[in-house]
């Protein structure tokens, strides 16, 4: 059985089991939000972020911001054992995951980037995707403009 431990704003740590989970009173709103009821408390929830990959959630409970950290047994053990590795990843260019329109540049040569950093606004299929960076690097060569038309893997920025 999984089992998580909540780390809210660096410094509480709660276990929780998939069991207190299923059993939440939580509803999702129509706004995109979710209202919680919890021992006749009500609390309204809004995800700000969330970074699936780092187990990362910073929201908004009641009006006010709290970050949570989350770590499965597996995790635990990994920093248990001292396996834990901080990884850098380093690319070196920047590739069109689909046909589309680049709506909008938001980096410059020269300017520093770091994993999650959006990159460009690309227009697909008449949705805004938000192109962001899958590493570290600096903005060598941008090789297409604004309201230009790419196809899938086409070449957009090139890094050192």
């Amino acid at each position: 059985m999984k089992n998580y431990t909540l780390t809210i704003n660096q410094n509480r740590s709660f276990d929780v089991t998939p069991q207190q989970i299923e059993t939440l009173d939580m509803v999702l709103q129509n706004d995109g939000s979710y209202h919680l009821l919890d021992k006749n408390q009500s609390y309204q929830i809004t995800i700000l972020e969330q970074d699936t990959d780092a187990k990362h959630i910073k929201l908004l409970l009641n009006g006010k911001t709290f970050t949570i950290d989350i770590e499965d047994d597996f995790d635990l053990l990994v920093k248990k054992l001292g396996l834990e590795i901080n990884t850098v990843q380093k690319i070196n260019e920047i590739k069109a995951p689909m046909p589309g329109l680049v709506l909008e540049m938001t980096v410059k040569v020269g300017q520093t980037i770091t994993k999650g950093d959006s990159l460009l606004i690309l227009e697909a299929m008449k949705m805004e995707n938000v192109i962001k960076s899958a590493g570290d690097g600096v903005v060598k060569e941008i090789l297409v403009e604004k309201g230009a038309a790419v196809e899938k893997g086409a070449l957009l920025i090139r890094l050192e």
